[in-house]
């Protein structure tokens, strides 16, 4: 079975882990890094890591790109939305797709 884990600072990913999802609090880009490496080659069908570690990690998601698995997603942290979230998704429509039909190339 397919585990859904969550990468962020303590007060981010505690919530989730009482919804049931596997909670890594991480204080660092580096201890991000090292979690999502970690992590990544075990049963995780989805990494969702907060838009404020997640901005440090662009190789290392990356990597993760074009695999099947894990699917790795950015979600706002306690301090809110960066924008990378709803940018990551335009992104991957874009590539699915061909053309901008979220925005129609208007930001």
């Amino acid at each position: 079975m397919y585990k859904i884990g969550v990468i962020g600072d303590r007060e981010s990913v505690l919530g989730f882990k009482a919804a049931g999802l596997l909670a890594f609090p991480c204080d660092t880009p580096e201890e991000a890094r090292s979690t999502l490496k970690k992590i990544a080659k075990e049963d995780f069908a989805i990494i969702y890591i907060t838009e404020q570690l997640y901005q440090y990690l662009g190789d290392e998601v990356e990597e993760y790109k074009d695999a099947r698995l894990p699917a790795i997603i950015p979600i706002p942290g306690r301090d809110g939305s960066l924008g990378i979230g709803m940018e990551s998704v335009k992104k991957a429509v874009e590539r699915a797709v061909g053309a901008d039909i979220l925005f129609g190339g208007e930001e």
